[in-house]
Formats: C-alpha cells, sequence, structure tokens
C-alpha cells in the first residue's frame, strides 16, 4: 500500500475532500507520528491497530582490525500489533 492508496481511501471517506487535501492530512499525520517518536521519544498508540515505540540498544563494541572499536547506543523504532490486529490478520 502506497501514501496515494491510502490518500484515496480517506477521499472515498470523506468526499467532501480533494485528494490534495487527503494526501496533506495523510502527510501532516505521519509528520506527527515521527516527530512524537524521533524528537520527544513518545510512544504513539493507535487504536485498535497498535503501539510504536522507541528502544535504544545497548552500547556494544565491535572490531576494527584487532582492536575494539565501541559503537554508540543506537534506537530503533518497534511495532507492538494490538489484540484486534492480530485477530484480523489471523483470519485471513
Amino acid at each position: 500500500m502506497t501514501r496515494y492508496d491510502i490518500a484515496t481511501a480517506i477521499m472515498k471517506r470523506v468526499p467532501a475532500l480533494s485528494r490534495r487535501e487527503a494526501q496533506q492530512i495523510f502527510e501532516c499525520a505521519l509528520q506527527e507520528i515521527a516527530a512524537a517518536l524521533s524528537e520527544r521519544g513518545e510512544s504513539v498508540k493507535l487504536h485498535e491497530f497498535g503501539t510504536f515505540f522507541v528502544r535504544e540498544g545497548a552500547r556494544r563494541i565491535g572490531s576494527l582490525e584487532g582492536e575494539g572499536a565501541g559503537f554508540r547506543r543506537r534506537k530503533t523504532v518497534n511495532f507492538r500489533p494490538s489484540l484486534a490486529l492480530r485477530q484480523k490478520v489471523e483470519k485471513r
């Protein structure tokens, strides 16, 4: 599914919106989700869909030509699906 597909679905559900307005609404929602995760480190919970959250990994040591090279802790975005989403996926 692409951004275009999602904007089209929004437009079909709200016929008063143009395609451009539907795309702007979707882009705004994505920007808010990204800002919450990356800038503020918050979790994002979407009802009956799931939760996006940031997890910070441990600092680890690698090897660089025989010498230990340290890697910084890194942050990753993780997703935990809701029970409702899991049940819908399992039905298929």
